[in-house]
């Protein structure tokens, strides 16, 4: 690799050629603040934090742009360059909301952070403020353009991870603002509600629409059945909103602190992951050994299914008819469980907390009401558990771990993995390779399809059949490979496709965190790994069809995987919208 020689606030470094200063300084363990630039996807230089000092150059220059060359002076802490930084942040103040008590950002806002490091004084500059009302159309997410510092991290995000472009900047000079096409409501774009827009956001001018409100008066309600599903990334991730570190497996807390909150159950959506590749793979094989329509694709990520149903409506026919894990544990509660125990469909209030924005728009789909009444009545976001833990004043840190309740507290391994891009694959070809084969699998690990790329290819010789598979995360990716297996030139009969970029580990109701966090840590990977140690090492079954829960659930209720009851309960139909 080509190192060049720079010095950096005095001190000597070789940093690889063609870094940024911005690079460069991160190797010297040095922190530039940063608000608009994000890593691969957002280099604009645009906020004018980054500023720092060249020798040579003409005034500062910013550090996310501007490259390293050999004998290179930098300065990054000096009077004038904190007196521009401190500027900069005021006359954002300057045009921004700031009744920072009641936003849903107020402490992990980048934004005010730094202008609590820089010592930044509110109204320092004075005069003409832009209002703009909220966008509230959508079922999933919230726009708030008097929160917004026109960083484009949102817009980013929705035109090259997901390839939509349903946001991005609308007018000129100081009317520039953050907008649909034509000003339309958002609800009425093809956004596909996957909420990586709001991960992004470094302020509060995108968030989820609050639903806590609705699960606190149902648990108060003498009247309602309370029960919550927790998706399998959950567990990874929640514990980063109360302190610890990305990466740390916090089920046993989690569990306690549902509880504690006044659910009268608390279950394991790994359940119904393990049911989801019961039927999918059931349905995957029956297409593939009797001409059925292929390639299959996987079902289980709403943002997905809307943005197949807008931009390859054609392609609907391909996916699998299965509900995805949440709304099948809803479907499963209010039809098998409520007869089991006398409870009426209609007093049960079932909730389920999930990494995914997109998911409170699929609760109120058609076709997901196997009781007559919603599969699923509310869908909460990781980061609304966690507020929900604050409010009712329970201590996350100090709670003894607990155990998820009977009689859905079985999951495999496969059900784990689910959270993870190539999980759902890998779950399903554990099963139908046994299922193909006749023969128990010596080795369960499918690595092909681990990882965080976005598209990844792998073709499985089981027995006398050859099977080829494509896994991809991100809508952008999805685009590109859909669009290769339409002309021809990808030949694959299983697709694995989630809607945000890594899976649902990574999913837009997933804990925000900072740019210097999002830049330098890879959280996809890390959160990743509690699934995967999950799988291996925790959990006792590791294949989908050796769960005796769900085992149970066909010998009582279900018949078998792929019968007629199965279908009109765990099985649901697409629309084709188009653009």
């Amino acid at each position: 690799m080509d190192t060049v020689n720079v010095k950096i606030n005095g001190k000597e470094y070789s940093v690889p050629a063609g870094s940024t200063v911005l690079e460069a300084a991160k190797i010297a363990n040095i922190d530039i603040p940063t608000l608009c630039y994000l890593k691969d996807i957002n280099e604009i230089g645009a906020c004018r934090l980054c500023l720092v000092e060249v020798k040579g150059a003409r005034g500062l220059v910013t550090a996310c742009v501007y490259p390293v060359n050999e004998g290179m002076e930098i300065t990054t802490n000096s009077p004038k360059i904190r007196a521009a930084r401190k500027t900069n942040l005021e006359l954002l103040l300057s045009n921004h909301d700031r009744r920072c008590l009641s936003c849903v950002k107020s402490t992990t806002c980048e934004l005010q952070k730094l202008c609590q490091e820089y010592g930044v004084e509110e109204g320092h500059f004075t005069g003409v403020k832009s209002e703009y009302p909220l966008d509230e159309s959508s079922v999933a997410i919230i726009r708030d353009n008097n929160k917004c510092i026109l960083c484009r991290r949102c817009t980013a995000a929705c035109t090259q991870l997901q390839g939509i472009g349903a946001i991005g900047a609308n007018d000129r000079g100081f009317d520039t603002h953050i907008a649909s096409p034509f000003e339309m409501p958002l609800a009425e774009t093809t956004c596909i509600n996957c909420g990586q827009c709001v991960v992004a956001c470094p302020t509060g001018a995108l968030y989820e629409r609050d639903d806590t409100k609705q699960v606190f008066d149902a648990i108060a309600d003498p009247t309602k059945h309370v029960a919550i599903c927790a998706a399998p990334s959950v567990r990874a991730t929640i514990g980063e909103c109360f302190g610890y570190e990305p990466g740390t497996d916090v089920e046993g807390k989690m569990v306690a602190a549902m509880k504690a909150l006044g659910f009268d159950g608390v279950y394991d959506m790994n359940l119904t992951a393990d049911l989801t590749i019961m039927e999918e793979a059931t349905e995957f094989l029956d297409r593939f050994q009797n001409g059925g329509k292929l390639p299959l694709i996987t079902s289980c990520s709403p943002g997905w299914i809307k943005y197949c149903e807008h931009y390859f409506p054609e392609m609907t026919e391909n996916l699998s008819s299965c509900k995805s894990p949440q709304q099948m544990f809803g479907a499963m509660y209010k039809t098998y469980y409520a007869q089991k125990v006398g409870l009426d469909p209609k007093d049960i209030f079932f909730v389920s907390v999930i990494p995914c924005t997109a998911k409170k728009f699929e609760v109120k789909r058609d076709g997901q009401n196997a009781a007559g009444v919603p599969d699923v009545d509310v869908a909460i976001t990781t980061r609304e558990l966690a507020r929900m833990i604050e409010t009712a004043g329970i201590n996350f840190r100090d709670l003894a771990d607990e155990k998820f309740d009977q009689p859905f507290d079985i999951g495999s391994g496969a059900g784990a993995i689910f959270g993870a891009t190539g999980g759902v694959m890998e779950a399903a070809l554990r099963t139908a390779a046994e299922v193909i084969t006749g023969q128990t699998l010596e080795k369960l690990d499918f690595e092909e399809v681990r990882g965080t790329a976005g598209i990844k290819r792998a073709s499985y010789k089981l027995g006398d059949v050859e099977i080829k598979v494509a896994v991809c995360s991100g809508t952008a990716n999805a685009n590109r490979l859909l669009k290769a297996v339409e002309a021809g030139e990808e030949k694959v009969d299983f697709i694995e496709i989630m809607a945000c970029p890594g899976g649902c580990v990574n999913g837009g109701g997933q804990p925000v965190q900072p740019a210097v966090v999002r830049n330098n840590v890879n959280l996809r990977e890390k959160r990743a790994a509690v699934l995967y140690n999950a799988d291996k090492n925790l959990l006792n079954i590791r294949k989908s069809h050796e769960n005796s829960a769900v085992k149970k659930l066909y010998d009582e209720f279900l018949e078998h995987p792929g019968s007629h009851k199965a279908h009109e309960i765990l099985h649901t139909h697409y629309v084709k919208r188009g653009l």
